[in-house]
């Protein structure tokens, strides 16, 4: 972990919300990444994707990090610091196969 992070009191072990982009899936979008929020699950999408739903989530929500998802990468990035952050083994599995759309 990172010691310039000050959120990483926040991540939890999480049940991802969807398999692939929770929103991109419901209106038909596609996704260049994934990124599974480590305060409650949500998959969303990164930002080099259309909607950037990821970011959307935190700025609704204040979950401040992100794990990069697709697939399980070992990396967070917390939005608030502004800073990458080493998961090590402290990765979220993919639950099923994630659809492709790039």
């Amino acid at each position: 972990m990172s010691e310039d992070c000050t959120h990483t009191n926040t991540i939890r072990k999480v049940t991802p919300s969807a398999k692939g982009c929770e929103e991109c899936l419901k209106t038909g979008s596609w996704w260049v990444h994934l990124r599974v929020c480590r305060t409650c699950g949500h998959v969303g999408c990164c930002d080099q994707s259309p909607n950037k739903h990821a970011t959307a989530h935190f700025h609704a929500t204040g979950h401040p990090i992100i794990e990069g998802y697709d697939p399980p990468e070992g990396w967070g990035w917390c939005y608030v610091d502004e800073v990458f952050l080493d998961l090590g083994d402290d990765t979220t599995p993919q639950d099923g196969p994630i659809p492709r759309f790039v």
